[in-house]
């Protein structure tokens, strides 16, 4: 009876534990993963702007503030990554990557210093030459990604194709590329040694080689890539995030940039899958994040659920313990900005390029010209609000005026690729107009227009005037027959048929922007030949050379080229003007987009 009694007891216990064993294993877990990106970040690591000496919003610094206390509620679950074009675009990036190169690259030590899980290398950062990057690398202690970075030699990767995080057993794969464009922007000496691939193909061949040794759970796209459109070659397209994820079926969230266009959407994949996209702009304004809700079935982790956010910076309290740690290079930098090069007899405004020959772009012509002895020079806005003011002239002055760390090139042109050159500018810059009340500028149809663009359609980057030359731009005649050269400014002849050495940016030399190649019908691969002179510095370094020798400079238009008929533009262009100069600081985003309506109304009342 004891025996029967206990053989129950035995059973009864066995039959509980395993259930109870049946049901632990078959136990759903559950685990949130919070995906942070940043993008274009360009030098904003501080909130401090060391060209406009003045404070900004944004910034690493808040960054560090969001992330600190993201990672005091979800623990080693956040991810932070960063996509690229990190090493140029404010006066301390440049201070680290040519002045004072012994120390750890201010960008290395930022990554370093905010734990940055992974990263990608952007256009920009490449622009900077081998040396630098190669350095900057070498530093940072995250994994640096770029899968379609080729090595010539070994025909693998320069950097790592992707690389794996495990969290609670879940391993999370995290792919890296790059623009495939570079070479239509950069000189060869800046990349030498690799090649870029195109996305798809580098994409599809690193998810399969992901799928098949690492068989992660969660797979994330870094892409240093706009969202769509761009350079499109019978080889690739610039801006190829979208296209990658529809195409290369596994991505669960892909990360872009490249655009500085702000972008939270899901799509359905050729699979049929969704693809969550993200891309938070540029200067740390916002970060992009990914919310990925993992279940854990069998075993087996999959992805439950997934959303998106873009988080605004501009706002949040800075970390104080990061601006601490970053004193003494802040005091470097502030020494190196605030030298005194020169002074200014008079201001000049970047708002004035937009409408005509201007004192703006017209110093800078004309130096291109002194420094090279050219008989021709093109010269692009590179911002829309940017002013340098009467008195003394600075160091950090001298990234107002130019803003990039180009090349300065000699080229030989024919006066007939010199004609289409321009043609091609102006056709991206004004309307073809009618009578006074048509519309002057293009603008963007997007209330949205990122921050390169502004209000405008195209980029103003893009939108090349010339000095050497006298000339019309005619608003009336259609597109590519505005441009009238009359002669050249020392009053010999002008010949479509001649030969002339015009001093470009290598921006522009190597096929930026396409005015060359698409614009002046040469081929891309000509362009090399035509060459005839690249400076060994950045262009900045020979302006801030030039005016350090003059001591005191009165910059004034050259009055060289204008836009006619006079009946028609005179009024359009004052009524645009006295808009935009009525808001001076309207790359501010309330500024923006008051202006935007301002103008984009006119604009459809006059078509309607």
């Amino acid at each position: 009876m004891k025996t029967s009694i206990l053989s129950v007891i035995m059973l009864l216990a066995g039959l509980t534990f395993g259930y109870s064993a049946a049901n632990a294993k078959n136990k759903t877990k559950t685990m949130e993963i919070k995906i942070v990106e940043t993008s274009d970040v360009h030098g904003s690591f501080f909130p401090y702007d060391f060209i406009r000496r003045k404070p900004k919003a944004g910034s690493l610094a808040r960054v560090s503030t969001y992330i600190n206390n993201l990672r005091k509620e979800h623990g080693e679950n956040v991810l932070l990554l960063d996509n690229g074009d990190i090493l140029q675009g404010q006066p301390i990036c440049y201070f680290y990557n040519y002045i004072n190169t012994k120390d750890e690259n201010i960008a290395a030590k930022i990554i370093n210093y905010m734990k940055y899980d992974a990263a990608t290398i952007g256009n920009h950062d490449v622009e900077t030459g081998h040396a630098v990057y190669d350095k900057w690398a070498s530093e940072v202690k995250c994994p640096m990604l770029g899968a379609n970075v080729i090595d010539v030699k070994t025909q693998k990767p320069y950097f790592l194709p992707y690389t794996v995080f495990e969290r609670q057993g879940a391993k999370i794969a995290v792919i890296g590329m790059i623009t495939p464009a570079i070479p239509n922007w950069l000189t060869e000496n800046l990349w030498s040694g690799l090649y870029f691939e195109e996305m798809v193909k580098a994409a599809q061949r690193t998810m399969n080689e992901v799928k098949t040794n690492v068989k992660p759970d969660v797979i994330i796209g870094l892409f240093h890539s706009g969202k769509e459109g761009g350079i499109e070659t019978a080889e690739y397209k610039e801006s190829a995030s979208i296209e990658v994820a529809k195409k290369v079926d596994g991505f669960d969230a892909v990360f872009f940039g490249h655009d500085h266009s702000r972008c939270l959407e899901t799509i359905t994949n050729d699979a049929g899958n969704e693809v969550l996209c993200l891309d938070p702009a540029n200067n740390a304004m916002y970060v992009a994040q990914a919310n990925l809700s993992l279940v854990k079935e069998k075993g087996k982790w999959k992805v439950a659920s997934k959303s998106g956010e873009l988080v605004d910076m501009r706002d949040l309290e800075v970390d104080k313990d990061y601006m601490a740690y970053f004193e003494g290079d802040i005091a470097k930098v502030n020494g190196y900005v605030n030298r005194k090069i020169g002074e200014f007899g008079n201001s000049i405004y970047c708002q004035d390029c937009f409408f005509g020959s201007s004192a703006f772009s017209d110093l800078i012509l004309n130096l291109q010209l002194k420094i090279t002895g050219a008989d021709i020079a093109f010269n692009a806005p590179l911002s829309a609000t940017d002013s340098i003011a009467k008195g003394p002239l600075y160091v950090s002055d001298m990234f107002n005026l130019y803003k990039y760390e180009n090349q300065l090139y000699v080229m030989r042109l024919t006066g007939e690729e010199i004609r289409k050159h321009l043609e091609m500018s102006y056709d991206l810059w004004v309307h073809t107009m009618k009578s006074a009340d048509d519309p002057f500028l293009i603008l963007a149809d997007d209330k949205n227009a990122n921050q390169e663009k502004l209000m405008f359609k195209n980029q103003f980057f893009n939108f090349d005037s010339a000095a050497g030359i006298d000339y019309e731009v005619d608003v009336t005649k259609p597109n590519g027959q505005k441009v009238r050269i009359l002669r050249m400014s020392n009053g010999e002849p002008f010949d479509e048929a001649k030969w002339y050495k015009v001093a470009v940016n290598s921006y522009r030399g190597n096929g930026g922007g396409e005015l060359l190649t698409r614009g002046a019908g040469i081929p891309h691969d000509s362009l090399e030949s035509r060459i005839i002179y690249r400076s060994e510095k950045d262009q900045r370094y020979y302006l801030m050379q030039e005016i350090e020798r003059m001591g005191v400079v009165n910059p004034k238009p050259n009055n060289n080229w204008r836009f006619v008929p006079d009946s028609i533009v005179k009024p359009a262009i004052e009524r645009e003007k006295e808009m935009i100069k009525s808001l001076p600081f309207f790359n501010n985003k309330k500024t923006t987009n008051v202006l935007f309506h301002i103008l984009q109304d006119r604009h459809l009342a006059s078509e309607a």
